[in-house]
């Protein structure tokens, strides 16, 4: 991995703090990314704690691998699978979402609008299928429906047609810097300081990897996973995460009643919302990439699931 291009941990004390660290609990960081939450972690757990991650990007494992800990353990798949963890076996479950800035900062994995390099965009290169690759045969309306979807992108159709355009006149896009000059094209305007494929490049890597449908598995394996009393923290980075996360927490942070059956006693809340905190001015004005971050904590109730 080139040393060139690292990443800063955004919110590490505050999720740290918010995971209310028990020295002897089995902990899972569901996305290791470059480790800085799993580092400062492990440095709280005593011999008897234990420490679960997860990533789907070979990068991130083999970072993994630098860590020589008996307490610790790296899983290569995504966080769609912590269900396959035992029911109420970790203490915390923490979700650090989106991309990090390796990722980004390389060309060769295609994340960035800003630097020439293949149409790539998967988390995990070793299976499924590139934006370059979809982008070969999916329709206008898919392509328009992806872009609306998961971009917010008021332009997405016009965008779709531009593609469109750019394939039957030139062949299928295979770069990003391809995919951003046609997106340019068909964007007439833009709030000021935003590129014109921002949203864009945001929607395929979002469509491409799952990650809503992944966010949602998740966040419902947190409640066969965690022990009463054990603590989710999740920190976002934009609005369609934040958005689920919030809908997830609040949904189970209160009882509900069976209006089929009125005099029945309520289902108790399985969640108890914790609030949510954004990062201090000075970790945005040190690290700007954190000026989105949302985290949110939820603490597992003593009901059994």
């Amino acid at each position: 991995m080139n040393g060139t291009w690292t990443h800063r941990t955004v919110l590490l004390n505050e999720a740290i703090t918010a995971l209310r660290i028990n020295p002897d609990g089995h902990y899972i960081d569901a996305t290791f990314g470059r480790g800085g939450h799993s580092r400062l972690l492990l440095s709280q757990l005593s011999a008897l704690g234990r420490l679960t991650a997860f990533d789907k990007d070979l990068e991130a494992i083999a970072e993994a691998q630098t860590i020589v800990d008996p307490r610790f353990s790296i899983r290569h798949e995504g966080f769609m699978q912590l269900g396959q963890m035992p029911a109420a076996s970790a203490a915390g479950v923490l979700l650090d979402l989106g991309v990090s800035s390796p990722q980004i900062d390389n060309p060769e994995r295609g994340f960035s609008f800003r630097q020439e390099g293949p149409l790539d965009m998967r988390m995990d290169t070793t299976r499924g299928q590139s934006v370059a690759d979809w982008l070969a045969d999916a329709s206008m309306e898919t392509m328009a429906e992806v872009i609306r979807d998961y971009g917010e992108e008021r332009f997405a159709g016009p965008i779709a047609k531009a593609i469109d355009r750019r394939r039957q006149e030139r062949g299928p896009l295979r770069t990003t810097a391809e995919l951003a000059e046609v997106v340019a094209g068909a964007v007439k305007t833009r709030e000021p300081g935003k590129d014109p494929a921002t949203r864009t490049f945001q929607a395929f890597r979002i469509f491409i990897n799952a990650e809503l449908e992944e966010l949602q598995q998740a966040l419902q394996a947190s409640l066969k996973v965690l022990q009463p009393g054990g603590r989710l923290v999740v920190i976002s980075f934009h609005s369609l995460e934040d958005r689920i996360v919030k809908q997830f927490i609040a949904g189970h942070s209160r009882e509900v009643f069976d209006r089929r059956a009125p005099f029945a006693a309520p289902k108790a809340m399985k969640l108890k919302s914790l609030g949510r905190i954004k990062p201090s001015a000075d970790e945005v004005a040190g690290n700007p990439r954190s000026r989105s971050a949302v985290m949110r904590v939820a603490e597992r109730t003593e009901v059994p699931i």
